[in-house]
């Protein structure tokens, strides 16, 4: 060799295709930074390397005439990339790293057929770098009219739910926080409304939720749109209690922290399926470590259709399927929870196929129950399980620009919200299946809580195998009782289920999960009762029914009956979607005291 090349030279098998798939990956990457050549056309230039060497292995020539070969290479020339260099640093400096690196390389390089054909199931025929340019922009999008559906579905009702005329006031509820945690309050409940809550406050944090919304979804000043609209979203879970404290609240709260950090860069996408891995993989985990019988046995799905908050009318006809087809589909819901999880950091199309399944399991539930904005959102991270050649091919190609190098600030930032994220989701974890943390790392958890930025999941850990729901009714002389009706909540037997989602009903849903205990363990309902023989015109702007429309009855009482799905046969006969037995009296007979 007359004089060594410039830049190092990776000299490679031209007839393995094999070789030249992972080479076409490896030049896109190191770009001008490193050249390639098939032995074939350049070993006479080399006749100090032997000719059974490179057909063995790869073969490396640097600049200042060292060479290198096989796994040692490889690592060496894709070091020139900065989200690579890990891999020659562990070479040198990882015991046991270099000697299982190149025992690995020489089962590969002996079976290239075999791993050919490995590359084609996991990644395709056409390697490329992964680019998440349009996925980062499409799932902005659709995070952005997620925000918007929540802070629309908010408005209609903020003051009914915890006004100044609501069933659980804001104003008094920030007071009694303040009086029992003192200074600084905004750490334990960190809202914008220590400022001063009015129902004029809270519903202008829900129109300025939605203008930030907006913006977000056309891509106007995205970032500080994204600020805004976490920050009014948490002030507002902050303070709605018992009404904004479902898991999509903090699903959005999450998401949406993290999409206020999100790049087209490898590492902070990771974060999102890190967060789609924990919701799936722990919803999953916690019906099992519930050691709920219905969830055991597969039977769950006899029950759930029927018994979910707020049935939807698909979910009434998969309820008359046998109990072969509900087990079949629990099989299905288990496979998706909790192996489909850990696909998701798998190579590129074992990856898809994650994302398949989970798609495929979130639309049936979309389609068979209302859960407000949860699966549209959970439907959105699972655009970050793609890329931009997936995406490519049901969207408009723009022209490329080149990619910006990321500066040192954000490598510093990205390193920080990684490291935070991945320590307090793993404290959370910790907990979860030991059961107990260090008293540090517990403190640490439940100073992060409020904020909602890393939290837990588990949809459904135990299944509700009865359907018992409250009739609230009121009367203006003790002996003529009148019901009063919600918009979405099983009352009238003939009324089909109804679909509403995304928008969420709050009252409706609380409604639920009061009948499943007593009135004592929901201090809001003994409010809601209150605000009904007031008369309070917000609380009452909640209800689909009001018997009592020129004032509001003397005395109240609520009963508890057990609804469930007519039958196919029943519904022929009478036309009712539902049935109903009486049980008793939930909450007794009430009056305001006369003045």
């Amino acid at each position: 060799m007359s004089r060594p090349p410039s830049p190092p030279l990776l000299i490679f098998d031209g007839d393995c295709t094999f070789c030249r798939t992972w080479i076409g990956l490896w030049k896109q990457l190191t770009g001008n930074q490193v050249a390639y050549a098939p032995y074939q056309e350049i070993a006479a230039q080399f006749p100090q390397i032997p000719l059974e060497n490179f057909k063995s292995a790869v073969q490396l020539v640097l600049p200042d005439g060292q060479l290198l070969s096989a796994a040692h290479a490889i690592f060496t020339s894709l070091a020139v990339i900065r989200s690579y260099a890990w891999m020659l640093w562990a070479y040198h400096h990882l015991p046991g790293f270099a000697r299982i690196s190149e025992w690995i390389y020489r089962i590969v390089a002996a079976h290239r057929s075999f791993f050919y054909r490995l590359t084609v199931l996991f990644w395709g025929t056409r390697l490329e770098p992964a680019s998440y340019e349009i996925t980062t922009r499409w799932f902005l999008r659709c995070l952005g009219a997620i925000y918007l559906i929540a802070f629309l579905s908010l408005e209609v009702q903020i003051t009914g739910l915890v006004g100044s005329r609501g069933i659980l006031p804001a104003a008094r509820y920030l007071a009694a926080v303040q009086a029992g945690y003192g200074a600084p309050v905004w750490l334990r409940v960190p809202t914008i409304f220590w400022l001063g809550v009015s129902d004029v406050s809270l519903r202008l944090a829900c129109v300025s939720g939605a203008i930030a919304s907006l913006l977000i979804l056309i891509g106007v000043a995205r970032r500080a749109a994204l600020v805004a609209a976490f920050i009014l979203y948490l002030s507002l879970v902050s303070i709605g209690q018992a009404f904004l404290s479902f898991q999509w609240d903090f699903l959005l709260l999450e998401a949406g922290f993290l999409a206020i950090f999100l790049l087209p860069k490898l590492p902070r996408v990771w974060l999102f399926r890190w967060l789609l891995f924990r919701l799936m993989f722990l919803s999953g985990t916690a019906k099992l470590l519930s050691h709920d019988p219905a969830w055991r046995n597969l039977t769950a799905l006899e029950f759930h259709y029927q018994t979910q908050p707020l049935p939807a009318l698909f979910g009434w006809y998969l309820h008359q399927f046998p109990a072969g087809f509900q087990k079949s589909s629990a099989v299905f819901m288990f496979f998706v929870e909790l192996v489909a999880p850990f696909l998701m950091f798998a190579p590129r199309r074992i990856r898809f196929f994650a994302c398949a399944m989970t798609l495929v399991l979130q639309i049936l539930i979309f389609l068979t129950g209302n859960y407000a904005f949860f699966n549209l959102l959970t439907i959105a991270l699972c655009l970050l399980l793609c890329d931009d050649a997936l995406l490519m091919r049901f969207a408009r190609p723009k022209p490329a620009r080149p990619p910006t190098p990321s500066t040192r600030f954000q490598r510093f930032v990205t390193a920080g919200l990684l490291s935070f994220i991945l320590l307090a989701s793993g404290f959370a974890l910790m907990e979860i299946f030991s059961g107990s943390l260090p008293r540090p790392a517990a403190a640490a958890l439940n100073w992060i809580a409020p904020f909602g930025v890393v939290n837990t999941y588990g949809l459904f850990a135990v299944m509700t195998t009865s359907r018992p729901e409250i009739i609230v009714e009121g009367s203006s002389d003790g002996q003529t009782w009148l019901e009063y009706g919600l918009t979405y909540k099983p009352d009238d037997l003939k009324r089909a289920p109804v679909w509403v989602q995304p928008h969420q009903p709050r009252l409706d849903w609380q409604m639920w999960f009061a009948a499943l205990g007593s009135y004592q363990s929901q201090p809001w309902f003994v409010n809601f009762m209150v605000r009904l023989l007031e008369g309070s015109p917000d609380v009452l702007a909640l209800l689909a029914v009001n018997p009592f429309p020129s004032s509001p009855p003397r005395y109240i009482r609520a009963r508890l009956y057990d609804y469930k799905f007519t039958t196919l046969a029943e519904r022929r006969a009478t036309g009712n979607w539902w049935r109903r037995e009486l049980e008793g009296q939930y909450f007794p007979v009430v009056s305001l005291k006369q003045r």
